[in-house]
């Protein structure tokens, strides 16, 4: 579980950051877990972005994620989800 001041920094680690994943219409699905669970091995922080024509609640999704991928969510703004996982093999980001 993240503190409010980690939560805090991780946003700003975010706010540069591009999302490099898009939930649209097709949904939540286990292909889209298992290409997220490999990007936050690899990256520990990423975006991820619900289109306009998803029917799925943003925040729903964020939580969905963050379960499936055993994650944290950082951040669900607009249609925007933030998730961190301290990655085992690739680790660059120190939480304060």
């Amino acid at each position: 579980m993240l503190t409010g001041k980690q939560k805090r920094f991780l946003r700003s680690q975010a706010h540069h950051l591009q999302p490099i994943f898009q939930v649209g219409k097709g949904g939540m699905n286990d292909h889209l877990i298992r290409h997220v669970a490999e990007a936050i091995e690899v990256r520990e922080l990423i975006k991820v972005s619900v289109l306009n024509n998803s029917v799925e609640d943003p925040r729903e999704v964020g939580n969905w994620l963050a379960e499936e991928t055993e994650s944290e969510l950082v951040q669900v703004i607009g249609k925007t989800i933030v998730l961190y996982k301290e990655s085992k093999d690739h680790k660059t980001i120190e939480l304060p």
